[in-house]
C-alpha cells in the first residue's frame, strides 16, 4: 500500500508532464500556414567568392494572417531576410536567403529555421551545393634585362 502511495505523484508528474499540448503545434485550425513551392534549394557547383542567394516562395494558406517573428540560420554564413508585416490569406511572399562562399570550399547544407503563428510554429528550409575552390593565379617573375651586377 505504502508504494502504491508513493507511487501515484510519481504517475501525476508523468501525466502532466507528457498530457502538454506541444508548443511547437499551434491547435487553431484557422491558423496560419506556409505553402512552400519548394523547401530545399540545390545551387549545384558554384565557384568560391561571391554571395549567393534564393527565395523561398511560399503562400499562406491558412485562415488567418500569417506573421514570421524570425529566421535563423545554422551558421554565420547563411543571412536570411523575411516579410515584416502580415502575409494575409491566400497572399504569398518570400524568405530570402544568401549565402557567403567566399573561403567556404567544399559541400554545403544549411538549414534555415522560421518561427511563425503558423500551424507548425517552426518550419525548416535548406539550402545547398558545392563550392569549387578558387584557383590562385600569381604574376609572372619579370626578368631583368642587361647584366647582373
Amino acid at each position: 500500500m505504502r508504494k502504491l502511495l508513493l507511487s501515484i505523484p510519481s504517475f501525476m508528474f508523468f501525466v502532466a508532464t507528457f498530457a502538454q499540448p506541444s508548443p511547437l503545434v499551434n491547435d487553431n485550425p484557422n491558423a496560419a500556414q506556409f505553402k512552400f513551392e519548394t523547401e530545399v534549394h540545390d545551387f549545384g557547383t558554384i565557384d568560391e567568392g561571391p554571395k549567393i542567394s534564393y527565395e523561398f516562395r511560399f503562400t499562406n494558406v491558412g485562415k488567418e494572417p500569417l506573421i514570421i517573428t524570425g529566421a535563423k540560420a545554422s551558421c554565420g554564413c547563411t543571412i536570411p531576410k523575411w516579410p515584416q508585416e502580415p502575409i494575409l490569406p491566400g497572399q504569398s511572399s518570400s524568405v530570402k536567403v544568401e549565402y557567403n562562399t567566399k573561403g567556404r570550399p567544399n559541400s554545403f547544407n544549411k538549414a534555415i529555421t522560421i518561427t511563425s503563428n503558423s500551424k507548425t510554429k517552426t518550419k525548416v528550409i535548406y539550402i545547398k551545393g558545392t563550392v569549387k575552390k578558387a584557383e590562385v593565379f600569381s604574376a609572372p617573375v619579370k626578368e631583368q634585362e642587361g647584366p647582373v651586377e
